[in-house]
C-alpha cells in the first residue's frame, strides 16, 4: 500500500463535531484539544500464548489515522511501562509502518500509567481490544476515573473490539452509567463462542452480557463483520474489522475531516464481502479476480468457514456458502472444501455435497473436519 503523508495541520476547536449527523456539543479549548490516549493491556506475555495482551492491528491502524490527521498520540496502559502484543503479522503494511516508527515504539516500550493521566490533557481516548483488555482494564479505577473525566469535560471515548471492556463500570458525576441506554457495540457473544474458548473461561463477564445488564442498547453485524456505532461522543467498534473506522469516527469527533487514504488490505476485503452479500456477485469477482494482492482471499475463506458455524437459518447459510465460494478459487485449503460441502449439505444439497466432500477424502483421508462431517451426513 502506498505510505501515508504525515499531516501536522492543528486547528483551535470550539467545539466537538460528531459524525453521522449526530448532535453538536460545545468544548472548551485547552492544551489536550489535538491529542488522544491510546490505552492497551499490560497483561500480554509470550505474544499471548501464557497470558493474552493487546491486538497490535488494532492499535497500528489507529496510531496512523491519529497522526496522519494532526493529532498528537500518548500510549497508556494501567500499570504503565513495556507493553506486548498478542502474535501479530510484522508484514502486514499498518503493522510494518507503526514498527518502523521511533515515537510508536518508545511510546510502546514505555506507556504512561493511567493514574498519572489528566482528563484535561486529551481531547479523545481510545480504547484497544485484545483479550488482555478483559482482565486489567474493568479492574483500573484510574482509567474508569479517566474516562469518565474526558467524557464529562466534552471529550470522547471510543473503544474497539474487547476494549469496550473498560467502559462497563465507568460511572459519571451524577451516577449514571457512561453506558446506561447509550447505542454500544464490541466483541459480541457468537464471537466469542467462535474465538474465545481458551481464555472466555477466565473473563469475569462477556462484554455483550455487561452491557446488557447494565442498560446499554447493544448492536451488532455478523460475526467478525466491521460494525461501528457512534452515539454522540461514544464511539465503538465491534472486532479488529472495525478499528480504522472507529478511528476515523475519533478524528471527525475532534473537528476535523479524516485525510484521504487508500483502505488497508483487510478493509478492501470486508468492503469487497459486503458488496457480495448486497447482491454484486459478477462485479466483485471480476474485481477480486483482477487484483488478488488488494485483498486477503484467506481471510474471506474463513469468515465464510465460519460464520458458517453459528449460521441459524438458510439465507445466513446461504451468506457463509456465497462468501466461501467467492474465496474459494484464491484459497488452497481442505477445510474450505469440506465447508462448503456441509452448507451444500445443510441446503438440501446432498449429492453435491456428498461428492466434494469425497474428493476431499481421498486425498486428505485423516482431516478431522471432513470425517466429523462425514459422520454427520451418515446418521
Amino acid at each position: 500500500m502506498p505510505a501515508f503523508m504525515i499531516h501536522r495541520l492543528r486547528r483551535i476547536l470550539g467545539v466537538l463535531l460528531v459524525c453521522a449527523l449526530a448532535p453538536l456539543q460545545a468544548v472548551a479549548a485547552s492544551p489536550g484539544q489535538d491529542r488522544v490516549l491510546i490505552i492497551v493491556s499490560g497483561e500480554g506475555r509470550d505474544q499471548g500464548k501464557t497470558r493474552p495482551g493487546f491486538e497490535m492491528d488494532e492499535l497500528a491502524q489507529a496510531w496512523h489515522v491519529f497522526r496522519d490527521n494532526g493529532l498528537a498520540v500518548d500510549i497508556a496502559s494501567p500499570r504503565g511501562g513495556k507493553v506486548e502484543a498478542d502474535r501479530f503479522d510484522p508484514e502486514e503494511p499498518f503493522n510494518a509502518r507503526l514498527l518502523a516508527d521511533p515515537e510508536a515504539v518508545e511510546k510502546l516500550a514505555s506507556t504512561r500509567a493511567t493514574s498519572s493521566l489528566q482528563a484535561e490533557d486529551y481531547a479523545a481516548v481510545y480504547v484497544v481490544g485484545g483479550k488482555g483488555a478483559m482482565f486489567d482494564l474493568p479492574e483500573d479505577q484510574a482509567l474508569r476515573s479517566l474516562l469518565a473525566g474526558v467524557y464529562e469535560r466534552g471529550g470522547v471515548v471510543a473503544a474497539v473490539c474487547h476494549g469496550p471492556a473498560a467502559l462497563v463500570d465507568v460511572r459519571l458525576q451524577d451516577g449514571r452509567l457512561l453506558v446506561e441506554g447509550r447505542r454500544v457495540t464490541g466483541f459480541s457473544n457468537e464471537e466469542e463462542s467462535v474465538f474465545g474458548k481458551k481464555w472466555a473461561k477466565q473473563f469475569r463477564f462477556l462484554i455483550e452480557d455487561a452491557m446488557r445488564e447494565r442498560g446499554a442498547l447493544w448492536e451488532e453485524a455478523p460475526l467478525m463483520m466491521p460494525k461501528l456505532v457512534v452515539d454522540g461522543r461514544l464511539i465503538t467498534g465491534q472486532n479488529p474489522y472495525s478499528s480504522a473506522a472507529v478511528a476515523e469516527a475519533v478524528v471527525r469527533a475532534t473537528g476535523r475531516t479524516p485525510v484521504a487514504r487508500t483502505p488497508w488490505r483487510d478493509e478492501a476485503t470486508m468492503a469487497l464481502v459486503q458488496r457480495l452479500l448486497q447482491g454484486e456477485d459478477g462485479s466483485v469477482r471480476s474485481e477480486l479476480a483482477a487484483d488478488t494482492a488488494r485483498f486477503h482471499p484467506e481471510l474471506i475463506g474463513l469468515l465464510g468457514y465460519y460464520q458458517l458455524q453459528v449460521a441459524a437459518g438458510d439465507d445466513a447459510v446461504r451468506d457463509a456458502l456465497a462468501i466461501m465460494q467467492l474465496a474459494q478459487s484464491h484459497m488452497l485449503a481442505p477445510q474450505l472444501e469440506v465447508g462448503i460441502a456441509e452448507a451444500q449439505w445443510r441446503l438440501g444439497d446432498a449429492g453435491q455435497a456428498r461428492q466434494r466432500l469425497a474428493k476431499v477424502l481421498a486425498t486428505h483421508p485423516e482431516l478431522d473436519e471432513a470425517r466429523t462431517l462425514q459422520a454427520k451426513m451418515e446418521q
